[in-house]
Order: structure tokens, then C-alpha cells, then sequence
């Protein structure tokens, strides 16, 4: 990678950012310019998916997969084939960023555009602002379980018909509050502050898992717990079937954290390290936990006579106080972990996209905390089929947007940045194509999109079939289109390679 070398640039050595003597105001502040000082190491990525692993979703993420009707030997292989599949997606949409030093929606100004840029950043926001609420909710449940295990006489609060506001009840808006206010927080005093938080909270919740199997297994007995949670019930050409689709399910769950990955892997120290701290946080690390979650799971049947694979839920049935205690206060800081890296972060950085000069980082990423509590995400999670449509008509572009960005890096552009036309509206930059828009990127974005959309919101056969595999489609689908669609060519384009700032 190459050090900026335009003369007259602005470094500062605090924020360690490098701001070029031609940056755009309107493109460019201190949290969007590009790193100088990269500081990460493959342990700080490696937890940053310790985070987005370790939390009540993959949790259940991982436990349903035994629920399949698959034989345990068959949800392993799944479960390894899709996290590998993740590992080798992330590698890819982490170079671009890495080696530009630059977040995810300035790096889509080079397939978009320095103004169609904005458009995968609204998309992205939206869908982590409503991702962002509901997390946010799972944990305040946790925080209910603490108050009503130490103060019982909360639990007329707690009940939302006789203490409700707008769906939520009286105790369920102090403990929603207390998380928000706990994620504001963290996020407020910076990356480096989130780079803190996420290097112990992830493993704090392999101590407590530690501890909640050795508890279970010890209730059960070894002998009495059985792996297959729902029996087997698939073999032959439907278990193939139904093998695809438990890995596609795979894929799907780290399907936004993958989009934006650029966020995080901007601040590795180099390639290497990044691919590192992939290579631990998911195969390795995501397979370690499944089996952890699996066998608390399993164990629930022959402790509490039934299969509980919430982990909530599983402390909240505890009789000691003190291990409730514990595990709540885990699985919640454990979500909080999730929602800051997952679903904090990416707002923060796509609404001050929009307006860099108006929008700090800090202040994009406070528009999605309020955004999220207006969206009340307790009552999208309480109807599925609302959150269902409202998440998946979004998430139906986030493959397309993935494809499209990967193409552009890797076959159009020959893995090269020139960092220096990130950042400006001159129209002989490269990145500005027809007055700041690549008609080229918006066209394979509808295409792949609305495919996609139709795929997810039209049920029917035999688009209800393939349903599950809508982020592998979009992401086709918007890759080829982009790949086969005519370049905007420009008059006068310079050559790359004569360029001022070429990052490859």
C-alpha cells in the first residue's frame, strides 16, 4: 500500500487521517478521510466477531440448525461450509477498504460514484437502525430478568396492560433506556473506546458459557443428553436440501456485518493481519461456540423438560441468584457488543456520508439510536410477519450491493484505489462518472434488487423454494449485471496507473 504522496495535504497526527489538498467538504470529514495509522491487529478483528457471534441471536442462530431434522454430523458440516463461505466473503470486502483506509460507503463511491455512494449507505443505514432496536430490546429483556429476580414487587410494571406506553411496559422502557443509554456510551468515546469494549466482551461470554454447560451437563447427565435437538427426520435428496439451506442461513445471518465489513477492516494493520483475525473469529471461533450453544441447548431437555434455546430464557430458569445474575448481565453486554459493531457503527458512518460537514460520525450514529426507539422495535419484534417484509425488502439489496462492489474491485478496477478521487467532485475524477452517479452500479442495483425483492415478498412456487438462498441470488444477479453492463466512459479518462495516490 501506498503512503499518500500528494503535496500540500493536511495530516492529523491525533487522528492520524490524511486529508488531501482537493478533498470535497462536501465528501469529506475527519471520521470519512483515510487512515494514515492503521492500527488493529488480527486479535481486535478477531474480536470484533467474537462480538457479533457471541450474542442471543447466534445463539439461537446456531442452535435452530439442530432443529432441521438433520443429523448432528450433517448440521457440523453445515455449519463449517457456511462460516468458511463467510470467512472467504469477508476477506474479499475487506481488502478495498483496508487498503484505502477508508469506511465501506466511501469505498462504494468507486462503483456508484462520489454522489451514488449514498445510495448503498441509506440502504445499509436503514437496515441497521432496525436491527439496532430490536438488539437493543433482547438485552433490555435480560436487564428485566436482573430486577425482577431482586426487586419481585416490580412485576405489576412489568406487565405492559396495566403499566404500557405505546406497546411497552414501565419496566421495559427503564431497562430499554438503560441499554441505550449504556450503548450511546461505548460508542460515544470512539472506535478506540468500541476497540476496548469488543477485545473482553466477547470472551466473557465463553466464561459463562463455560460455566452454563458444565452446569447443565452436570444436572442432566452426559448420558442423557441427545445432540439431535429435533431428531432426524430428513435423509436422502431432501436432507441435501435441507443441508443448503442450513447454510445458506449461515451466510444470511452475517449478511449486513459482512456488507460493511470495510468499517472495521479499514483499521487493520495490514491485509495479513485482517485475514487472521477472520480466520479466528469465524471458522474457528464460530464452531467452537455452535457446539457450546448446542450442548447447553440439548441439555435444557432432560434439566427443564423441554428444549429452550433462548440462553435468556435458560438463566432466567436457574435457582441460584447469583448465576441469573451473571448470566443475564453476560448475554446482555454480549448483545450490546453486537448492536455497537453490527448495527451502530454502520449508521454512524452512512448517514454522516450523507452530510459530512453537518454529520459527524458520532452524530450519524446518534440518528440511528433515536431512529431506533422511534421505529418502537418491540412491536416489530412482537409480529413477525412486520419485521419479517419491512427487514427482508431491505436486506433484498444488500446481496446486489455486495456483488457489486466485489466486481468493481476485483475485475473492473484490478484491485486498485485511487484514494485521492474518493474524495473529490471534479469531474474528471474517476469516481464521478455522470454528474457524481455510475448509471452502470444503479441499473445492476435494481436489477439484482428487485429480482431478489420478488424472490423474498412473492409466495409462490418456485420462487417460495429458493426464497432462502435470496442473499446468494441478489448478490449473482448484481455481480453479473455489473460485470455485463456497458462502462460510463468519460472523455479524457487519465490511466490509473498515472495516477497521483494509487492504492493496490
Amino acid at each position: 500500500m501506498s503512503e499518500p504522496a500528494a503535496q500540500g495535504a493536511a495530516v492529523a497526527p491525533d487522528e492520524a487521517i490524511y486529508i488531501g489538498p482537493d478533498y470535497a467538504p462536501q465528501l469529506t470529514n475527519d471520521d470519512l478521510a483515510p487512515l494514515v495509522k492503521q492500527k488493529w491487529t488480527w486479535y481486535n478483528i478477531f474480536a470484533f466477531w467474537m462480538s457479533d457471534v457471541h450474542s442471543v441471536g447466534g445463539y439461537v442462530t446456531a442452535g435452530s440448525l439442530f432443529a432441521l431434522g438433520l443429523a448432528s454430523w450433517q448440521v457440523f458440516v453445515c455449519l463449517l461450509v457456511g462460516i468458511t463461505i463467510v470467512m472467504a466473503l469477508a476477506n474479499l470486502v475487506a481488502k478495498p477498504s483496508q487498503v484505502a483506509g477508508t469506511p465501506y460507503p466511501v469505498i462504494s463511491r468507486s462503483p456508484f460514484g462520489v454522489r451514488g455512494a449514498n445510495i448503498p449507505a441509506i440502504i445499509r443505514g436503514l437496515i441497521a437502525v432496525a436491527w439496532y432496536g430490536i438488539q437493543t430490546f433482547l438485552a433490555s429483556e435480560a436487564i428485566m430478568i436482573v430486577f425482577l429476580r431482586l426487586w419481585p414487587g416490580l412485576m405489576p410494571y412489568a406487565d405492559r396492560e396495566q403499566y404500557g406506553f405505546v406497546g411497552l411496559s414501565a419496566l421495559g422502557w427503564v431497562c430499554f433506556i438503560i441499554l441505550w443509554v449504556a450503548q450511546a456510551f461505548v460508542f460515544w468515546h470512539g472506535m478506540d473506546s468500541i476497540r476496548k469494549f469488543i477485545d473482553w466482551a466477547g470472551p466473557a461470554v465463553y466464561v459463562v458459557m463455560f460455566v452454563l454447560a458444565i452446569y447443565l451437563v452436570g444436572r442432566a447427565g452426559l448420558q442423557n443428553i441427545d445432540l439431535a435437538l429435533g431428531g432426524v427426520s430428513k435423509t436422502g435428496l431432501e436432507a441435501l436440501g435441507t443441508m443448503a439451506i442450513a447454510t445458506s442461513l449461515v451466510v444470511s445471518y452475517f449478511s449486513g456485518p459482512l456488507l460493511n465489513f470495510g468499517d472495521i477492516s479499514r483499521y487493520g494493520k495490514s491485509y495479513q493481519q485482517v485475514k487472521r483475525g477472520n480466520f479466528w473469529g469465524l471458522p474457528v471461533n464460530f464452531t467452537f461456540f455452535s457446539l457450546l450453544t448446542v450442548l447447553c441447548a440439548a441439555a435444557t431437555i432432560p434439566v427443564f423438560g423441554e428444549l429452550i434455546t433462548d440462553p435468556i430464557a435458560t438463566v432466567a430458569r436457574i435457582d441460584n441468584t447469583y448465576a441469573i445474575l451473571l448470566g443475564a448481565l453476560t448475554f446482555a453486554t454480549a448483545t450490546v457488543g453486537i448492536n455497537i459493531v453490527a448495527n451502530f457503527i454502520s449508521p454512524a458512518f452512512d448517514f454522516s456520508h450523507v452530510n459530512p460537514q453537518k454529520i459527524s460520525w458520532r452524530t450519524g450514529g446518534m440518528i440511528a439510536a433515536v431512529g431506533s426507539v422511534l421505529l418502537t422495535p418491540w412491536n416489530l419484534y412482537s409480529n413477525p410477519e412486520v419485521i419479517h417484509y419491512t427487514l427482508d425488502v431491505l436486506a433484498a439489496f444488500t446481496g446486489p450491493l455486495f456483488g457489486i462492489l466485489i466486481v468493481d474491485y476485483y475485475l473492473v478496477k484490478k484491485q486498485k484505489v485511487v484514494v485521492d478521487d474518493l474524495y473529490t467532485l471534479d469531474p474528471n475524477g474517476r469516481y464521478y462518472y455522470r454528474n457524481g452517479f455510475n448509471p452502470r452500479a444503479i441499473w445492476a442495483l435494481v436489477i439484482g434488487g428487485v429480482i431478489t425483492l420478488a424472490i423474498v415478498v412473492i409466495p409462490v412456487e418456485p420462487l417460495a423454494t429458493i426464497a432462502d438462498f435470496s442473499w446468494f441470488i441478489g448478490a449473482g444477479l448484481g455481480s453479473l449485471a455489473y460485470y455485463l453492463l456497458p462502462e460510463y466512459r468519460r472523455p479524457a479518462a487519465e490511466p490509473v496507473e498515472d495516477a497521483v495516490n494509487v492504492r493496490a
